[in-house]
């Protein structure tokens, strides 16, 4: 899925800091990590095809097919992975059922985390507690059975204080035997050997099991936060905004691999609040953003108060805008309309210090509310931030968050280890019998050689995934022969032009032609017409900027019929969160037009133009119909021998800050040229954060259409890439996607109801931790990195899938990551060596830059398209942390309960059907057939 993942647009980033080859910063951290240790790669391994051609011959047919064989195209090389073999494991686990009578009120799984906690210590459990593991809430795995009558009584107190209230909640906790968990069908399944095992039901109970032992002492000792990954308190932290923090913390999970399951460890990084006062959060952030609180800022934030003579926590609804002072509520003890402020003083005898000048919480919720000072609050430790950061916040991230490979290799093995309890090995891995490897694994690896490059004049040199593009020519240049200006006049002097015959903008204006004519495009011979905004409103009176995107919209007006325009060079003077999205909306769905957006600050950069002019004009041409570059020789051989079709699906969903209900937006782009470079796009709107695609068939059939009236033909065999599903739901996409592309087939050519070109589905996986570290400097690149071109199937790949790592581009910034390859539906009898290197060498196909791209060019033409659909819907997407009405609370039963359901579920659709409203009908007509998203 995309749901705003922060994928840099070039899928690379500034350079990489640190020293030269050899050592880091002043020598500290070298190049490579234990360079000139042993590197021999574990003897177990399979990296013969003798197992694979069993599989394949058991798993024949087209769905989920097994593993053809192994590529053999490429330089060896050898590489360490950050995977740490189980070199034992036990031979059966026992499972147990936990129930807690009664069922916790609110914050349930908070709730019963500390319930079981608190069982841990009592008299009952606490001489297994060694032999034990469980989720929180309800699964507990034993290394030896537990005894059959098991169960406890627990008094409810927070951590934190020593004792429970007087009025303590109190819960018993019955531990009852689910089944024996025998490892065998594990082992059996590493080892090759499938039959008669379900994965479902034999094989992913066993990791799931491990894990929970894996994760044990981390579960203790750190704070989870997401799937697998846990932060520790006085771990490595960087302040990134007011009393927020970068905080490190680790990765951790069990994987099956090649004959061994290994645990994949990785460093992490999230942003948290700095425990403390909320009183003081709240100011230091309203001194930061101008008084101004935006509707998701602290909400699901967990605080507690001691006002009641014990501690309480509770969580953050929202912020409300009222001070204690200010807001009232109907108090029938004492006698009617209160405020906050006079409530707490006779009630607890509280002179509140901050009544008139911060805000309060809510931290009820929608028709009960509970309003409480935010002075007596307290944030708790281990609190993630879950809003959208800012930008400054952002890039502050991105800055301590990277690190070259082998300063990560060292944190991992010198802090990650011991931290979850592997090194040295805890006493509840060594009652489980499990024991983990000290060095990461040594696995098998290759280099691919990169595609050659060629323009229509010159034929650049490939390096390290790259190429300049200094004195060549497109290969087909488009039109520009009725091109527009729109100068957006947004009040910063310093880059105003006093009008359209200003000499700076008209000097401007002619470098940029000259450069998309010297770069091979049809420029004309007339200058374009200029026209200016007026002076937009400023931000403090125009909320959202609507009065500004009206003036704008009545400006492009002017220039006539877009059908008639080629695209709009738009000058942009200042960054802004709606008048981009705003442009990109009006001109994509009103009037039909492509446009090109600038900042002018950097436009008008003299050092820095000519590189700047040449990067638009790859995106120019290509939205204009024409082929920056091809790739040479037989590159593409494999495809071109019959008419191939390349897809890309993706599903962008709302984010943290978007409106509750606000709809998920799926994006198909597929080619139409015998060259893979235009990819025109369908989009549509469905249900909100739905992963499978609703409309999949009929944007298939849009795709089909637009490939035969570029080629006269219908493709005899269709490759699709499918981005942002995670590995949980490769079945879903058989089960679900499958049948609506097979109706496409049919749908598609009445004449002939039996077409149905050849399919093949490689899901994309960019959400995953694996990564690669180069053992000799002959394998790396000046920043530690493995190569572009790296390429791993053996060793930390599946036993049975068709899988793979590729590396494609080179890694500017940090450790780089690859991208996970998964064939999960062929009938084109791929070999592993016909993708892997089909795949990299699309990667060179990306039209809008000069280098090798992360994401095979199909896959990341649908991240961004649906990106830029997410503007059409800008309003929804970013008015922040959900609608009051729609919102969910803890609490309640019986007909109240299903009575909020009920009206947060109308409040949701009426949010969905507004959203239908603003999206209107879509992508213009005129824009249907372009790559207008680039």
């Amino acid at each position: 899925m995309s749901q705003q993942r922060g994928r840099g647009r070039g899928r690379g980033g500034p350079p990489a800091r640190g020293g030269p080859r050899g050592g880091g910063p002043g020598g500290g951290v070298p190049l490579i990590y234990n360079s000139g240790q042993p590197t021999q790669a574990d003897h177990t391994m399979v990296t013969s095809n003798e197992v694979t051609v069993r599989l394949r011959s058991a798993y024949p047919g087209p769905e989920r097919p097994a593993r053809p064989g192994f590529g053999t195209a490429g330089r060896a090389v050898a590489l360490r992975a950050n995977f740490f073999a189980l070199e034992s494991m036990p031979d059966m686990i026992y499972e147990y059922i936990v129930q807690i009578t009664p069922e916790p009120k609110s914050q349930k799984p908070r709730t019963k985390r500390r319930v079981l906690a608190l069982f841990e210590q009592t008299s009952e459990l606490r001489p297994y507690v060694n032999d034990i593991a469980h989720d929180g809430a309800q699964r507990l795995v034993a290394s030896k059975p537990l005894p059959e009558e098991f169960s406890g009584t627990v008094l409810f107190y927070e951590e934190g204080d020593q004792r429970p209230p007087r009025d303590a909640d109190k819960y018993e906790v019955a531990v009852t035997f689910f089944k024996e968990l025998s490892t065998e069908p594990l082992k059996r399944y590493l080892a090759g050997d499938t039959a008669n095992i379900n994965k479902v039901e034999d094989v992913d109970p066993v990791i799931a099991a491990l894990n929970l032992v894996m994760q044990r002492q981390a579960a203790q000792q750190g704070w989870r936060f997401g799937r697998n990954r846990y932060f520790f308190n006085d771990n490595n932290k960087s302040k990134i905004g007011p009393r927020v923090w970068a905080l490190m913390g680790f990765y951790s999970s069990v994987r099956p691999g090649n004959r061994l399951p290994f645990v994949n460890i990785n460093i992490c990084m999230s942003a948290f609040y700095e425990p403390g006062k909320l009183s003081d959060a709240l100011r230091s952030f309203l001194v930061s953003s101008f008084d101004a609180i935006p509707r998701e800022f602290m909400r699901k934030v967990k605080v507690s108060t001691r006002h009641l003579g014990y501690k309480r926590v509770m969580t953050i609804q929202r912020v409300v805008s009222s001070s204690a002072s200010r807001q009232t509520f109907n108090c029938q003890e004492f006698g009617g309309q209160i405020s906050i402020k006079d409530y707490f003083f006779k009630k607890y005898n509280i002179t509140l210090q901050h009544a008139d000048d911060l805000p309060i919480i809510d931290a009820g919720g929608p028709g009960r509310p509970n309003y409480v000072p935010a002075e007596l609050c307290e944030i708790e430790p281990g609190e993630p931030h879950l809003g959208k950061l800012g930008p400054k916040e952002t890039s502050d991230m991105l800055r301590v968050a990277s690190r070259r490979p082998a300063e990560n290799t060292t944190i991992i093995m010198d802090n990650g280890l011991p931290r979850l309890g592997y090194k040295p090995s805890t006493s509840v891995l060594q009652s489980f019998g499990i024991r983990i490897a000290n060095q990461m694994a040594v696995i098998p690896g290759r280099e691919l050689p990169p595609p050659s490059v060629t323009y229509g004049r010159g034929v650049p040199r490939v390096q390290n995934g790259s190429w300049n593009i200094l004195d060549v020519k497109f290969h087909q240049g488009g039109k520009m022969n009725n091109w527009k200006v729109l100068v957006v006049r947004d009040g910063v002097d310093a880059l105003s032009f006093s009008g359209p015959r200003d000499e700076r903008l008209i000097n401007f204006i002619k470098a940029f032609a000259n450069k998309c004519r010297s770069s091979g495009m049809d420029v004309g011979h007339e200058p374009p017409i200029i026209l200016p905004t007026d002076q937009l409103p400023p931000v403090k009176g125009d909320p959202g900027r609507r009065k500004a995107l009206d003036n704008i919209s009545k400006t492009i007006e002017r220039f006539g019929d877009a059908k008639n325009i080629s695209f709009i060079l738009c000058l942009l003077q200042k960054r802004d969160d709606y008048i981009y999205p705003g442009i990109k909306r009006l001109c994509s769905v009103n009037f039909g037009v492509r446009t090109q957006c600038l900042l002018l600050e950097k436009a008008l950069n003299q050092a820095k133009q000519d590189q700047y002019l040449s990067n638009v004009a790859l995106k120019v041409n290509t939205k204009l119909g024409g082929i920056n570059h091809r790739l040479g020789g037989d590159a593409l051989g494999w495809l071109i021998k019959e008419p191939t079709i390349l897809v890309g699906i993706d599903v962008t969903h709302p984010g943290p800050s978007s409106v509750t209900g606000t709809p998920s937006i799926a994006g198909v782009v597929a080619s139409v040229d015998r060259d893979f470079v235009q990819f025109p796009a369908s989009l549509r709107l469905q249900k909100s954060k739905q992963e499978g695609i609703a409309e999949l068939s009929d944007m298939i059939i849009e795709r089909l259409q637009a490939f035969r009236r570029r080629s006269n033909v219908l493709p005899k065999r269709m490759i699709v890439f499918r981005d942002g599903v995670s590995e949980g739901q490769y079945d879903k996409v058989i089960k679900e996607e499958l049948p609506q592309i097979f109706e496409a087939f049919k749908r598609i050519d009445a004449k002939n109801p039996r077409y149905h070109p050849t399919l093949s589905i490689v899901i994309c996986g960019k959400r995953h931790n694996a990564r690669f570290y180069p053992t000799e400097s002959e394998f790396a690149d000046r920043n530690g990195n493995t190569r572009p071109g790296t390429v791993v199937d053996k060793g930390v790949t599946s036993m049975l899938d068709f899988d793979f790592y590729l590396q494609a581009h080179a890694g500017l910034q940090g450790t780089v990551k690859p991208t996970h390859y998964v064939v999960i539906y062929d009938e084109s009898a791929l070999t592993a060596d016909m993708v892997q290197q089909g795949v990299h060498a699309a990667s060179y196909l990306y039209a809008r830059a000069t280098k090798a791209v992360s994401l095979v060019p199909p896959a990341y033409y649908a991240d961004i398209v649906c990106e830029q659909a997410r503007f059409w819907i800008h309003g929804f997407l970013n008015q922040g942390g959900g609608s009051d009405t729609a919102s969910s609370a803890d609490g309640g039963g019986g007909s109240a309960s299903t009575a909020m359901r009920r009206a947060r579920e109308a409040a949701e659709q009426r949010v969905f059907e507004a959203a239908q409203r603003m999206w209107g009908k879509g992508l213009h007509t005129y824009l249907q057939d372009s790559m207008f998203y680039l």
